[in-house]
């Protein structure tokens, strides 16, 4: 069952003396983060923060809410992970949650053999790398087209076109 809160990003300092927060954004960018009202500090969602006023700053996010008025309540929440509410989100035809795809099981598209499952995500600039953990190793490619061939979350199944060299039984 997918989670109703999802990590998006990480209060990382402060900016300015008003309670403005400098957020890492954990997904595609900080332009996201600013599209939310409310973000949680928690992953149940039960310490909300309402979003007064957010921007892009550079490839963080600034972030105003209330009751976060100084620098110092501000710098008291540095570390802390924030969560978004999926249901305040609608991706795209094609689009997911890297959380979504951690423990989905890679199927060679053609052959239908098991190489494993999905254990983490590594972000790499250019195209996001699949880690895949299978009897103890771990294997990784590169989520493009040329290789990842569909991407079915409801099932938990990533299709894939492995790649010569990538899995120990190849030549």
């Amino acid at each position: 069952m997918p989670k109703k809160y999802i990590e998006t990003g990480k209060i990382v300092g402060t900016h300015g003396v008003r309670g403005e927060m400098r957020v890492q954004p954990w997904c595609d960018g900080p332009e996201f983060i600013t599209g939310f009202q409310k973000l949680y500090l928690d992953k149940n969602g039960n310490e909300a923060l309402k979003i007064r006023h957010s921007r892009t700053h550079g490839n963080i996010c600034l972030i105003s809410a209330d009751g976060i008025d100084t620098v110092e309540s501000a710098e008291a929440l540095r570390g802390r992970t924030l969560y978004i509410d999926r249901e305040d989100c609608k991706l795209a035809e094609g689009q997911y949650f890297i959380d979504d795809i951690i423990g989905c099981r890679v199927i060679d598209g053609e052959t239908g053999k098991e190489y494993g499952v999905i254990s983490d995500v590594s972000k790499t600039g250019a195209n996001d790398v699949w880690h895949i953990a299978h009897g103890g190793k771990e294997y990784l490619i590169p989520n493009i087209p040329q290789f990842v061939k569909k991407v079915d979350v409801e099932n938990g199944l990533v299709i894939i076109t492995p790649v010569k060299g990538i899995f120990d039984d190849e030549d």
